[in-house]
């Protein structure tokens, strides 16, 4: 078993605990996100207004950017209880309606990875969303009968990293849908300041912001590497996150400017000096770093993509000139020219 990266935005077990306490409870606390902020301050007050449960809400975007913790403030300000749950623990239609009949009034179901849903279990989610209601067949064969249940007017907040898995039926029954972006620097040197004045950890202004500068825009990843620093400043420093002390922590844990890792590195190399920069297909580069081609797409390649440095095209991926000039290596200048004459190729087969 593989060490977890310290840059990957999926959350650890073990920091579960923290990473609770380190959360916002209230919209006003919750740093960044300033257009999906204005829109729940609205939506909340207008349903405090009227004395009605929030309507349906769903929220995606990469993973560690703030969906759960969206969920905690909406209950918290609506002053209702959270349920949370997700798509994979719901394995049968009778788990999710467990979970419904024992909702309360107003209740907040939070449903993390809801593209995860059996199908069988969506179909019971569909009346519980519109209706507020769910059917259940009671007996089997001619006795058989369908009994409806009614249930509390409650509020579901579902989160996905992959929007496009969402089946129609079930993304159309939600009132709203909201992005959540990576954030930028400034917002999230906010967000490491505030954990280290949680965490009791002092800071400089500046050491917060190289910290932040290569959190990959994720406040999860900023957090786990402000923790990774707080250790050693603890036993290498005075104790204390200055600029330089943060540099030279994350220099020794791996992690660039960029906020790249060694795998990251690893595969824009693979391409550049085993495959001269591509185009090189996403199996050929599982085989040649030994990772999973469901991996690279899905976890390594996007922030890349994001970065500039990696081109998906119909032939495979190309690292472009910033990778190159990331990784310390001269750009071949002819290769735009070769790339432009083998397109035309492609596309106008020479007739002799």
């Amino acid at each position: 078993m593989t060490e977890p990266r310290i840059v990957a935005a999926q959350p650890d077990a073990s920091e579960r605990h923290l990473e609770e306490s380190l959360r916002p409870r209230r919209l006003a606390e919750y740093i960044g996100q300033d257009r999906v902020k204005e829109s729940l301050a609205i939506a909340i007050r207008a349903a405090q207004d009227r004395g009605e449960p929030l309507d349906h809400l769903l929220f995606y975007g990469p993973p560690g950017l703030g969906k759960t913790t969206l969920a905690g403030i909406i209950a918290a300000e609506m002053g209702v209880n959270l349920r949370i749950t997700s798509g994979p623990a719901i394995e049968r239609p009778g788990d999710l309606v467990s979970i419904l009949t024992n909702l309360r009034p107003g209740d907040v179901l939070f449903i993390d990875e809801i593209h995860r849903l059996n199908r069988l279990v969506e179909e019971v989610l569909y009346p519980a969303m519109e209706d507020f209601a769910v059917d259940l067949v009671i007996g089997k064969g001619p006795t058989a009968r369908s009994v409806r249940l009614s249930l509390p007017r409650f509020t579901l907040v579902g989160a996905t990293t992959r929007l496009a898995l969402l089946t129609s039926p079930l993304r159309d029954r939600f009132g709203a849908t909201f992005r959540l972006d990576f954030y930028d620097l400034p917002a999230l040197q906010a967000i490491v300041i505030r954990a280290a004045r949680i965490l009791q950890v002092p800071i400089t202004p500046e050491g917060a912001e190289e910290i932040a500068r290569r959190g990959r825009g994720t406040p999860r990843i900023a957090i786990r590497l402000l923790k990774r620093v707080r250790d050693y400043a603890q036993v290498l420093a005075d104790g204390t996150i200055t600029a330089a002390l943060a540099r030279e922590a994350l220099d020794r844990l791996a992690v660039d400017e960029l906020g790249l890792d060694d795998i990251d590195r690893l595969i824009l190399r693979t391409i550049v000096e085993k495959f001269d920069g591509g185009p090189v297909g996403i199996q050929t580069i599982a085989a040649a770093t030994s990772e999973e081609a469901d991996t690279i797409e899905t976890v390594y390649e996007p922030y890349l993509i994001q970065l500039g440095f990696l081109q998906r095209t119909p032939r495979g991926r190309v690292a472009t000139r910033r990778a190159y000039e990331h990784l310390g290596l001269r750009y071949p200048e002819d290769r735009l020219a070769v790339r432009q004459m083998t397109l035309e190729r492609l596309i106008e087969p020479d007739a002799t």
